[in-house]
């Protein structure tokens, strides 16, 4: 059991990609009002969920091109699950039971919590994760670069609105600099079932969050995890918060450098908190 507090910080980058695009703005990667890039918590978990699954652990919110059992839906993996079946079966549903049993079998739901509310089903559950965290932000503002594109082939025969002209669009920064924060908490853990090992795992996701993530908005070595901070507390409510942890990653461009092309235009440094200190994995 997780007897500890973790927090924890990523560093990536992205070099002509698409780090995450915005369904509601053509696709184009995701932008702050500042012109600062954002990754959502979505998208950072859906690599982590991905990661664990890579490394043979379950998965409930598993995507359909990664589905590894067969099952078409959240539905029908919840409802084809044996221990789950079971408690559902009874007269009067145990809703802390069918929380435990969800926990035991998925790590996705014992670390980022779940609902389980589904259209027939007579009851619904609530699962709240130890593992939170935030969207990522970029340490400047990116630039956004467009492309227009055609297809050179026509989708279906006979489509003369379709032809093989067809214009498009492709969006990407140019580079992007951004830190991830996160934190486990041990009351939650101590609920979902949560161990040392399943934070274990999670780090070894966070190191290698773009292993099997190529794409062509993300060609393989344009996002990369340069370095990972992981602050191990001594006690489950340590009086540092983690507000606090997170600030101690300070990250400046260095002088003389307007437009950063790469992790080394930056100065990072760490301030020294009593009590507490990070295993810092570089990967650079």
């Amino acid at each position: 059991m997780l007897n500890h507090k973790i927090d924890f910080s990523v560093i990536i980058t992205a070099t002509n990609a698409n780090p995450n695009g915005d369904p509601l703005n053509g696709n184009r990667p995701r932008e702050a009002f500042d012109g600062c890039g954002e990754i959502s918590d979505v998208c950072i978990k859906r690599k982590i969920r991905n990661r664990l699954q890579d490394m043979g652990e379950k998965i409930f919110v598993q995507s359909d091109d990664r589905c590894d059992d067969g099952l078409d839906s959240l539905h029908a993996r919840a409802s084809q699950n044996a221990a789950l079946k079971t408690i559902l079966n009874g007269k009067n549903t145990d809703r802390n039971e069918f929380a435990k049993a969800a926990c035991a079998e998925w790590i996705d739901v014992r670390s980022f919590g779940q609902v389980f509310a589904f259209k027939g089903d007579t009851v619904s559950v609530g699962v709240r994760g130890p593992v939170s965290i935030q969207q990522a932000i970029s340490v400047s503002p990116v630039d956004v670069i467009s492309m227009q594109i055609t297809k050179s082939v026509n989708g279906e025969s006979g489509k003369d609105s379709k032809a093989s002209d067809t214009m498009g669009m492709k969006h990407r920064v140019a580079f992007g600099l951004y830190v991830i924060h996160g934190s486990i908490n041990c009351q939650l853990a101590e609920k979902t079932g949560f161990s040392d090992e399943d934070a274990q795992k999670i780090k070894e996701a966070l190191c290698t969050l773009f292993e099997n993530d190529a794409s062509s908005a993300r060609p393989e070595g344009s996002m990369e995890v340069c370095r990972v901070y992981w602050w191990e507390h001594d006690s489950k409510t340590p009086k540092i918060s983690s507000a606090k942890i997170h600030r101690a990653l300070q990250i400046e461009l260095k002088d003389g450098i307007s437009a950063p092309r790469g992790f080394d235009d930056y100065d990072i440094s760490l301030a020294e908190i009593d009590g507490v200190k990070p295993e810092i994995i570089d990967l650079m």
